[in-house]
């Protein structure tokens, strides 16, 4: 009969260099940890300013979400990639941010109101060109605008999954992880995104 014995599982996350910076901070290498918030930082920034509309915002977000991760360093198992935890966390963070401000009823800007801010989605979507004529320059920011109006026009987690998807690179999987979905539901999800941006933006973008 075969020994019932239970084998210790691995955990396969153990390769990802960011999961072993984590596991020293975690073991008291407060430095371990700075090298994670400089890695991360400027791309936490972007990603919570194109969520909420507010590079300024976003940076104070992004020092909530570092803080988090440190105070809980002292439980934390590696069951994902370090960056599938720190998006979960900055995702929370934002959607909390969000719904906290609705209940403090505080008057927030349109889009068309709020100006060119630090970080804005369009200008990743939107390729840069140097040399552009002035005439090109205000048709650039014009598509600028409304890609920025279309993206904050998506739900909290369709924004986020453009995201991370976009610009992180990440797969199914991993969005899935960081968003509580199931792969399957974050392709749906990116679906229903792509077609509300594509709606959105018919006539501005081919």
């Amino acid at each position: 009969m075969p020994s019932s014995t239970a084998v210790p599982t691995v955990s396969p996350y153990l390769r990802d260099p960011d999961v072993q910076l984590m596991l020293r901070a975690r073991d008291g290498d407060d430095a371990a940890f700075s090298e994670l918030v400089v890695k991360y930082q400027d791309r936490l920034v972007g990603l919570l300013g194109n969520m909420i509309g507010s590079h300024e915002h976003a940076e104070d977000l992004a020092q909530d979400v570092f803080l988090r991760i440190f105070r809980a360093r002292h439980g934390y198992e590696p069951n994902a990639k370090f960056s599938t935890w720190l998006f979960a966390v900055a995702h929370n963070v934002a959607c909390n941010s969000k719904r906290s401000k609705v209940r403090r009823k505080e008057v927030q800007l349109q889009p068309a109101e709020s100006g060119a801010m630090s970080v804005n989605p369009q200008e990743q979507l939107v390729p840069d060109k140097s040399g552009l004529m002035p005439t090109r320059l205000f048709q650039k920011k014009e598509l600028q605008e409304r890609v920025q109006q279309a993206m904050l026009g998506l739900n909290e987690r369709q924004r986020m999954a453009v995201l991370l998807h976009k610009f992180e690179g990440m797969s199914y999987a991993d969005i899935g992880a960081a968003l509580d979905m199931t792969p399957q539901a974050v392709k749906s999800l990116l679906s229903r995104a792509r077609d509300n941006l594509r709606s959105q933006l018919e006539g501005f973008v081919k």
